[in-house]
């Protein structure tokens, strides 16, 4: 008679990548995301992401600035937009900016989520588990 053995492996983490310029707000972003058991892909500004992107597109969701040195995150957006193996992911744009016309350049560029600084820990919180939820909801269609 033979043995079986059965090995239980752990799920993947939700992996979301974080891209912000500001080291208080990846460190904020980084601790809620580790609280939520996602994995941070942390890149500290557009070209630093963008090479991420072209390299990895196994993220759950994508948490981006609008406004980074290099590459902003309308432009990361659209590329991401363009990418079949990208094009599914959702994302968060996150910015300081007050002007209104941002969130729907941002919203029509193809953001799923928009939150404007400053935001409290639980709103970033609450957002970050609208975002995984949109990326799960389509992941199962």
């Amino acid at each position: 008679m033979r043995e079986f053995q059965i090995t239980f492996k752990p799920p993947a983490p939700n992996r979301v990548l974080v891209a912000d310029d500001d080291p208080v707000i990846t460190h904020l972003l980084t601790t809620i995301l580790k609280q939520q058991g996602c994995e941070p892909v942390v890149a500290n500004d557009g070209r630093e992401a963008y090479r991420i992107l072209q390299s990895d597109s196994r993220f759950r969701a994508a948490i981006l600035d609008l406004s980074m040195p290099f590459l902003g995150g309308l432009d990361l957006i659209n590329y991401m937009r363009s990418e079949r193996r990208l094009i599914r992911i959702p994302i968060m744009m996150i910015t300081a900016e007050q002007d209104i016309k941002l969130l729907a350049d941002s919203l029509s560029a193809g953001a799923t989520a928009f939150l404007p600084k400053p935001f409290t820990p639980e709103q970033l919180d609450s957002a970050v588990r609208l975002l995984i939820g949109s990326s799960k909801a389509k992941r199962d269609h």
